[in-house]
């Protein structure tokens, strides 16, 4: 049996193993299995998994690659870049009509799916096996997942002090601590690149629209939720960017096309392709949003790198304060979710929202008490944001990639951002709260921008710490380019459990 973690191997080497013929799914299904149930305890990212649907989906695959030759396998693997890896869903919204979710929340119980949402449709085409969900904070409220109905919060596997992250914290932690290869990830603020960063993988945000919501749903959040995977390698989320790309019919949202695969941008990287040199912006010391030492020394040394890959580095300001992105962000994020908690609970009968975190039961208060010309105006603010940025990165800096960091600290310890805080907005906007804490991640979010988490280093207690680069508007493909080739020049650990 191959142990693709301490082999260092992504998620499409693990599928090339296998249509290889050098380990059987099943029997790498039941050694994910037996991995989950003997390190998920250490992590608790993994909050339910269905082994019977796990080893069926295994032994189809088995005896469909049984009736292959040697050219029809290699064929497969380049319809299906993933065939036969194990992987997992958050457990937040996405549809699987096998696989229920709690939505991260003992409020919400156990929410069962009609219909299957076109990603998965989409992940699955490409070879994945989803067998089970991931942890996630409540809503995906908070940049930690650690909702009391999962029992215990979600730990970081490089220190199980601190958070893997929010609010696919389990997904990340998952990934990072081997028990499977990739997994799904939601991002409205941040909530994939977040716990790429605190766990050393990989986590692209994409542009708006171009990952499918349907047929359940248009958008998420007022469009600023994108849904992928959190990867170990820029060749994973790539692949993985070619099979979940565009819109479901009747989309909202108009996509980006693109000239090239994902994965061929990546491929002629790893063969040599030397990338045109860009501008980059960067912020110098002492200016935008603080950020503490571990930071500053990884952010620093980021810089410093995409100036050996031959980009131009150029000093920027940051072009909005925090508070100037999330007086806005906040406010449609609260109204989004308390129509979710009210539409569950007149579907159930539930009036009792006592279940929910304290935190969750403010922003209750919060978002009744808002006009729906309020929502209205903060809808319409988002979207200036996102001219504003466009004509700040075109006309004013004149910058091709925005770097910054992914957080202005390392990795939370655990309770730090729990949602047991009696206020809502002091959650978000008090002293030591959340607009300290995470200032950079909602810009790409409520301007639809795409943005990638890359890891850039470690913290003084062992944590990974991320940078990401913003993009304009519908070029993913320039940040899956200029990440591949960061991969190729400055190589990662992988897994934590490889160290």
């Amino acid at each position: 049996m191959i142990d693709f973690a301490n082999n260092e191997l992504d998620a499409h080497g693990l599928a090339g193993r296998i249509v290889a013929g050098d380990v059987a799914c099943a029997g790498l299904m039941q050694e994910i299995l037996s991995g989950i149930e003997r390190i998920n305890p250490l992590t608790n990212a993994v909050c339910s998994v269905n082994p019977k649907l796990a080893l069926a989906e295994a032994a189809i695959k088995d005896e469909y690659l049984a009736g292959l030759g040697a050219e029809k396998r290699a064929a497969l693997l380049a319809e299906q870049p993933f065939f036969g890896v194990p992987s997992l869903l958050k457990d937040l919204g996405i549809g699987d009509t096998r696989l229920p979710s709690t939505m991260g929340s003992a409020f919400f119980g156990e929410v069962a799916f009609s219909v299957e949402s076109d990603l998965v449709t989409r992940y699955k085409k490409a070879g994945l096996i989803f067998f089970g969900r991931t942890t996630s904070s409540e809503l995906g409220l908070s940049p930690t997942s650690e909702g009391p109905g999962y029992g215990a919060p979600t730990r970081n596997p490089w220190n199980p002090a601190h958070s893997a992250g929010g609010s696919s914290g389990g997904a990340a932690a998952a990934v990072a601590a081997g028990m499977v290869p990739i997994a799904h990830g939601g991002d409205g603020g941040g909530s994939i690149r977040i716990p790429a960063s605190c766990c050393g993988l990989v986590g692209l945000k994409t542009s708006r629209g171009l990952t499918p919501f349907g047929p359940a749903r248009g958008e998420s959040w007022g469009g600023m939720v994108s849904e992928h995977v959190l990867a170990v390698s820029v060749r994973d989320s790539a692949l993985a960017f070619d099979a979940g790309a565009g819109p479901s019919r009747g989309a909202p949202y108009a996509a980006p096309v693109f000239e090239r695969t994902f994965a061929s941008i990546v491929k002629q990287v790893q063969d040599g392709r030397r990338p045109a040199a860009l501008r980059v912006g960067v912020l110098p010391p002492g200016t935008g949003p603080e950020i503490d030492e571990d930071v500053r020394r990884n952010y620093e040394l980021f810089a410093r790198r995409l100036t050996e890959l031959g980009h131009t580095v150029v000093p920027v300001d940051f072009p909005f304060t925090a508070r100037e992105i999330l007086q806005h962000m906040v406010p449609v994020v609260a109204q989004n979710a308390w129509a979710a908690i009210e539409a569950h609970a007149q579907k159930t009968g539930i009036t009792d929202f006592g279940a929910l975190q304290k935190t969750v039961q403010s922003m209750i208060g919060y978002a009744r008490r808002m006009r729906a010309s309020e929502y209205v105006n903060h809808v319409n603010g988002l979207h200036a944001l996102g001219r504003k940025f466009a004509a700040f990165l075109a006309d004013e800096a004149r910058i091709d990639l925005l770097a910054l960091p992914v957080l202005a600290s390392a990795p939370a310890r655990l309770g730090q951002f729990g949602m047991d805080w009696d206020d809502y907005e002091q959650y978000r906007f008090g002293e030591n709260a959340l607009l300290r804490y995470s200032p950079f991640c909602p810009l790409a979010n409520v301007t639809g921008c795409p943005a990638i988490s890359l890891p850039a280093g470690f913290s003084d207690s062992g944590t990974p710490i991320g940078m990401q680069l913003l993009a304009p508007f519908g070029r993913d493909d320039l940040l899956i380019e200029t990440a591949a080739a960061y991969e190729q020049a400055f190589p990662w650990q992988r897994y934590a459990c490889s160290r």
